[in-house]
């Protein structure tokens, strides 16, 4: 456990009796890091916090009314704990209302054996995921998400009997908030074995009620480009997804992009996620428009799914806004729906050129480098007809680009050559739409490196008008 949050612990709550309980505890006997507590204490919680607090020279705030829980901040956020009182008026039954028994067991607070009166230690060992009781997901259905989530995370396995009353209980998640599901759900997205949690998800008839557009995928037939159906189809997109954020260089067979791929998907976006999590989501909901645009040849055969980039975003859009995701995360994702098809249209333009790299990434901004890596995954996980020559050119072209879409971000914030209102004196013509136009031509001109300099862009603007009167 973090020996910084447990001394200072120790030190502000001398002499109250309370434990550490929980994640903390399980964490600590799988050997895995421990930054946060959860602690539960007879007596005054609230007063409890306001020490611990004075101690580290931390913020106190309650958590919860209704359980009167309160969280403290160590010192430059290193870590937290939660403090709450116990639940039944005494410690085995606070156990004993828990959710798993690798969640349901206890160390004192002051040092000393584990409490584990429901098998945890041994659930553990065994790497198996059990619930204490069935009336742990009657007192919150929430926790048949979390089963899938501490499988994806911790690599535990539900028993049989845990399975079967989580299963008869997955459509009270119905009645779960928006805002707690979605908690749930983005850690099952961001876990090592996604595939594993959205499986368990599946095998738990959770899918529909959490995240329907995946399920509404299922059965939906493909053109003879495609070897799976569009269900089968996204999952191999995600796995792709995940290769590409563990070993993008490998991936690429680009060893140079490595580096400045991984620190890019490592950076945070939104909602707690890193761009490589929203990445993993926008493979999950890119195609969610498939089931709608559906088209077929007359005899029969699958021919394609026209618009279906564009109802994606919405659709997309759609299922984050139900979820209570973030609008900064919403529009990220709407935006790799929509534009996911557009690396694959630079395939028939090679050899690229700058001016049409340039028109590239200023349709595809500012999810640029996201989007690429979306549309490799996509074909990477579409091997049908003439897929292995498909697979080498979308490579090829994605070496070129991925290069300079990490670079845009930079070469957009340089100062412009010339500032709008500075053209139009100069050409003598009224701000508006045109101006814009004709700014966005000396961008395009100066990212071609046709001109470097404020009297290049003059010269270019005025050509332009003078062609466009002529």
């Amino acid at each position: 456990m973090s020996d910084e949050a447990l001394d200072a612990a120790r030190g502000a709550l001398a002499g109250a009796p309370a434990w550490v309980v929980g994640g903390a505890v399980r964490d600590e006997l799988l050997g895995r890091p421990v930054a946060d507590l959860d602690l539960v204490l007879e007596g005054d919680v609230r007063g409890a916090a306001k020490a611990l607090s004075r101690a580290v020279g931390g913020p106190a705030f309650e958590l919860s009314d209704a359980y009167g829980a309160w969280r403290v901040i160590g010192p430059d956020r290193r870590w937290q704990a939660d403090l709450a009182p116990i639940q039944g008026g005494s410690l085995a039954e606070d156990l004993a209302q828990r959710d798993f028994t690798v969640n349901a067991m206890a160390r004192p607070l002051a040092g000393g054996a584990v409490v584990d009166l429901h098998g945890g230690a041994d659930d553990l060992a065994a790497g198996r995921l059990r619930m204490v009781s069935a009336a742990s997901f009657d007192a919150d259905p929430l926790r048949v998400l979390r089963l899938a989530r501490f499988a994806a995370e911790l690599a535990l396995a539900p028993d049989p009997e845990t399975l079967a009353a989580a299963r008869e209980r997955a459509p009270r998640i119905v009645a779960v908030a928006a805002e707690r599901t979605f908690a749930e759900l983005k850690r099952v997205i961001a876990a090592d074995r996604v595939l594993e949690g959205l499986a368990l998800m599946d095998a738990l008839a959770l899918t529909p009620h959490v995240l329907p557009e995946l399920s509404a995928l299922r059965g939906v037939e493909q053109n003879r480009y495609h070897h799976l159906d569009v269900h089968d189809h996204t999952l191999e997109v995600l796995a792709e997804a995940v290769a590409l954020e563990r070993e993008p260089g490998a991936v690429l067979g680009s060893p140079a992009l490595d580096a400045p791929l991984r620190a890019f998907l490592a950076q945070p976006l939104a909602d707690e996620l890193t761009r490589a999590t929203a990445l993993r989501f926008g493979a999950l909901l890119h195609d969610a428009a498939k089931p709608e645009t559906q088209a077929f040849h007359e005899d029969g055969s699958v021919l394609g799914f026209p618009g279906h980039a564009d109802l994606g975003a919405e659709r997309s859009r759609a299922a984050l806004t139900r979820l209570r995701a973030s609008e900064k995360l919403r529009a990220h994702v709407a935006l790799l729906a929509r534009h996911h098809l557009g690396l694959g249209y630079l395939v028939h333009k090679t050899p690229l050129d700058r001016r049409t790299i340039h028109q590239y990434l200023v349709r595809t901004s500012p999810v640029e480098v996201d989007v690429s890596l979306l549309s490799i995954a996509d074909r990477l996980a579409t091997r049908g007809r003439k897929a292995d020559e498909a697979i080498a050119k979308h490579l090829d072209v994605a070496r070129t680009v991925l290069p300079a879409a990490l670079a845009f971000a930079d070469w957009t914030a340089q100062p412009p050559l010339i500032r709008g209102d500075e053209l139009a004196d100069a050409l003598a013509i009224p701000r508006g739409p045109r101006l814009g136009a004709l700014l966005a031509a000396v961008d395009e001109a100066r990212y071609a490196e046709e001109i470097s300099t404020a009297d290049g862009a003059i010269a270019l603007a005025r050509g332009l008008v003078e062609h466009d009167e002529g």
